[in-house]
């Protein structure tokens, strides 16, 4: 019996509603861990995940039984519904619209693995739009300003 075989490793990148810098260091793991609870749970493999204040990166292993939107559509949903639910913050969590997924090879995965691990001191030197609209521009994806994240500058 034929199979589906497969390597698709996705960074995938999304923001705080109104970029306002929201998750905490209080919560921080407790959220990331979650994250890659709803991951392991769709039978998808997280590689890598932080996330700051304002955004979150997460580097998953996808297999082709789900398409990408699904699930950041997923860990979206139920992540903004755990912080609500924990009640983590005294106002309503959400993330923003929207998202960016970048495709890499397994050879280039340590390195993407440790990017991912420094962003606290990544950003010290790069603002998100900075990183974001760098990523836009190394992997060539064609984008309109209006339907980018909204920026806090």
């Amino acid at each position: 019996m034929a199979n589906t075989y497969s390597q698709i490793y996705i960074q995938i990148v999304f923001a705080v509603k109104g970029r306002e810098n929201l998750v905490q260091e209080t919560f921080r793991e407790e959220l990331e861990k979650y994250i890659c609870g709803i991951v392991n749970g769709k039978n998808q493999k997280p590689l890598a995940i932080y996330c700051m204040p304002d955004h979150t990166h997460l580097l998953v292993g996808l297999k082709p039984n789900l398409s990408i939107s699904d699930l950041v559509r997923d860990v979206k949903n139920n992540s903004s519904g755990f912080i609500n639910e924990k009640k983590f913050l005294k106002t309503k969590f959400y993330w923003q619209e929207g998202y960016g997924a970048f495709s890499y090879s397994k050879s280039q995965l340590n390195n993407v693995i440790k990017y991912i691990a420094n962003q606290p001191e990544h950003h010290k030197k790069k603002s998100f739009k900075e990183e974001y609209l760098g990523f836009l521009q190394k992997f060539e994806v064609e984008y309109d300003e209006k339907y980018l994240f909204e920026w806090i500058d």
